[in-house]
């Protein structure tokens, strides 16, 4: 593929996703109807009233550190027992935890830990399998489904926490599992955040090579326009070795995303980018509106794992559990769950509106990364990769640092022999790598796909289930019989996720 070209999704040839010039169905325009409006309003009605876990036990039981022979866990030293399960419902427990944060603040700030520039792939995912517009019936109904399982992970997540005391992903699996294969989950978040931090840097290549082609009308490449940003924005912060004050930038994220689909929808409902509009003669042919005949049906393709797989991308901020539950003022289960319930039920309809949108504009042509498929003059757009760019590069060195510090930890380097030195050479190591393959990789898709459909289905469906299979076979017989009722749906997630996963894998590995 020519360096400086802009990423294209690649699938089955039958599936009519075209990155030459010949086009095997006539070119069609599509507005959005107001029952398409209806169905993209019902997966934030579905996940927001759905509950994610069982009624906690009507027993109150509570182990005090004094009790720790008795503890199925061990305790380490945190100023809240071991175990607490009380019916919230009665009010049986009251100022639980030493968490400051409120429900809003919670939900505020895990829908900006799940809405990020993953999203604005889908209209790809879907376009993987379907060509016609009827196809964003079953892709909706997939991000909807999804949803909620990665919601009840991250439920479970929480749950484990309350009752084994863990402050982190790695200590819930050591408290649950057990210590001895505790370095699996830290691995995988490890790998998982690499991902990430990959993807910002292909996203970035794309973006700013189209905001330097808007604002001075000259074309670069995307290996100069990402080498550029990195050396020059990038890696100085990634060197900082304090970045709280980098952390008020990621609310430009947020606002940056539901701008997006504002901006989306205009564009979907005008004739501004569909034949004819006047962007459209500046948007290369493979990225112009393509639409055939594979409909509602095409679902039933194994093409549809690659959506499903970037879903579980897209979902993923499970390494961040615990902190949101220990985080939570009185953080009950009936409280942690409605934080829960809440914000996965307005990702999804973000997540709906972006793919549904950004599909019914492009269809068959949507690119990997959506933004690529609108005009680098249209200024309603070149906004949106402002702010994409803006909330990527601020939000890069704070995941950064977690992938860098996680293979340090792996590594096994001691806190006190990380000084400065080692840091900045792990820094310009872990760094130079990433660039390197962000230049050479350009299907963002791909790996959206295949990160979801290994690491991400791991961290979400499997690990949960496990830990919280563990954790109430340690309770023994203090276990209500309801949870013990929920280990085998907790199990059952886990196998789909290994399912999804494999024939995940397999489709993703296709697109290469």
């Amino acid at each position: 593929m020519i360096i400086g070209k802009t990423p294209s999704i690649r699938s089955d040839p039958s599936h009519h996703i075209h990155t030459n010039n010949n086009l095997q169905h006539p070119t069609t325009t599509h507005t959005l109807k107001p029952p398409i409006m209806k169905i993209l309003l019902i997966p934030t009605l579905l996940v927001t009233t759905l509950a994610f876990t069982p009624t906690p036990p009507r027993t109150a039981l509570r182990l005090t550190p004094t009790c720790s022979t008795a503890s199925p866990f061990r305790r380490r030293t945190y100023g809240r027992t071991s175990l607490a399960m009380a019916d919230e419902s009665k009010g049986s427990v009251a100022n639980v935890g030493g968490g400051t944060a409120s429900i809003s603040n919670e939900i505020f700030n895990l829908v900006k830990s799940i809405v990020g520039a993953g999203v604005l792939s889908l209209p790809a995912g879907i376009a993987t399998f379907g060509n016609a517009p009827t196809a964003i019936i079953p892709a909706v109904s997939l991000i909807t489904i999804i949803g909620f399982f990665s919601a009840y992970g991250f439920s479970l997540i929480g749950r484990v926490c309350s009752y084994t005391g863990g402050k982190s992903y790695r200590e819930a699996w050591s408290e649950s599992v057990g210590e001895e294969s505790s370095w699996i989950p830290a691995a995988t978040c490890t790998m998982k955040t690499c991902c990430a931090v990959l993807s910002y840097s292909m996203i970035l290549a794309d973006t700013i090579r189209a905001l330097f082609m808007t604002a001075t009308g000259m074309e670069v490449t995307r290996t100069v326009a990402l080498l550029g940003i990195t050396s020059t924005t990038l890696l100085p912060l990634c060197l900082l070795k304090n970045l709280s004050s980098l952390a008020p930038f990621s609310l430009v994220g947020v606002a940056g995303m539901f701008y997006t689909a504002v901006a989306m929808a205009i564009r979907a409902t005008k004739t501004a980018a569909v034949p004819a509009g006047k962007f459209l003669v500046d948007v290369a042919k493979n990225y112009q509106p393509q639409f055939g005949e594979l409909g509602a049906s095409a679902a039933l393709s194994p093409n549809v794992f690659i959506l499903i797989c970037m879903l579980s991308t897209a979902y993923m901020a499970h390494f961040n559990a615990p902190k949101f539950y220990n985080e939570l003022k009185n953080n009950t289960i009936k409280r942690y769950n409605t934080v829960v319930g809440t914000s996965f039920g307005i990702s999804v309809l973000l997540f709906a509106l972006v793919g549904s949108l950004g599909f019914l504009t492009f269809g068959s042509a949507s690119s990997g990364l959506i933004l690529n498929n609108y005009s680098t003059k249209d200024i309603l757009m070149s906004l949106s990769r402002v702010a994409v760019a803006v909330s990527i590069v601020f939000s890069f060195p704070l995941a950064f640092v977690g992938a860098r510090d996680g293979w340090l930890d792996l590594l096994k380097v001691p806190s006190e022999k990380r000084s400065n030195a080692l840091l900045n050479k792990a820094t310009f190591a872990i760094l130079s790598v990433i660039t390197l393959i962000a230049t050479q990789l350009k299907e963002l898709a791909f790996i959206m796909s295949f990160a979801g459909a290994t690491l991400g289905n791991a961290l979400i469906y499997i690990y949960p289930a496990l830990m919280f299979k563990s954790a109430v076979k340690k309770m023994g017989e203090k276990a209500s019989k309801g949870l013990r009722r929920e280990v085998p749906f907790a199990l059952f997630s886990a196998l789909l996720g290994l399912v999804m996963g494999s024939i995940g894998t397999k489709m993703a590995l296709g697109m290469l």
